[in-house]
């Protein structure tokens, strides 16, 4: 999807996450680091729809790339697919993306093969696990009708759905 400039902040990733519970792993690249959030129902196109995200720790930027079954009795255990994948640029001009972070609140614009256009972060709730709207902003991307998380359910990396990655690991 077509962004609004050439120039970007740095990577994003989506990734489905099949372990203890279904999620999307949304993660932005900022100062080194993979930010990352936790989305159990995973990314709207619906400007309406706000999406609970959850605060998880940050992951090194090469995990961006990982698909694949992460083995019972270590973190994060389960199947683990590129579901989206892009760059983003900070729609803040004057606020960097750790200050908007730190004051709970991101603007981004996302160039990814399933997902395009504005998404704001919103931080709702501190504490040990701090909560967020995930929200698509109203711009040309925005579409209520479509939902890609229940459509477009195959990796952008290789092409295979959940269960062929997890019977494809199980096997070699």
């Amino acid at each position: 999807m077509a962004g609004k400039s050439d120039s970007h902040d740095g990577q994003f990733v989506i990734q489905l996450h099949d372990a203890s519970q279904r999620h999307y792993d949304f993660r932005l690249e900022v100062d080194g680091a993979l930010k990352s959030w936790a989305v159990p129902k995973g990314p709207s196109t619906d400007p309406a729809e706000k999406r609970l995200a959850i605060e998880v720790e940050d992951h090194e930027t090469d995990y961006a790339d990982f698909e694949g079954v992460i083995p019972e009795g270590n973190y994060g255990a389960g199947t683990v697919m590129v579901w989206d994948r892009g760059s983003y640029r900070n729609l803040s001009d004057d606020t960097p993306m750790s200050e908007g972070l730190e004051k709970g609140l991101v603007e981004v614009w996302l160039d990814g093969e399933k997902l395009g256009g504005g998404y704001a972060l919103k931080r709702i709730q501190g504490g040990d696990k701090p909560q967020w709207l995930l929200i698509k902003m109203r711009d040309e991307a925005a579409d209520a009708r479509r939902n890609p998380v229940s459509t477009e359910t195959k990796s952008v990396k290789s092409g295979r759905s959940l269960d062929e990655i997890r019977r494809e690991e199980a096997s070699t």
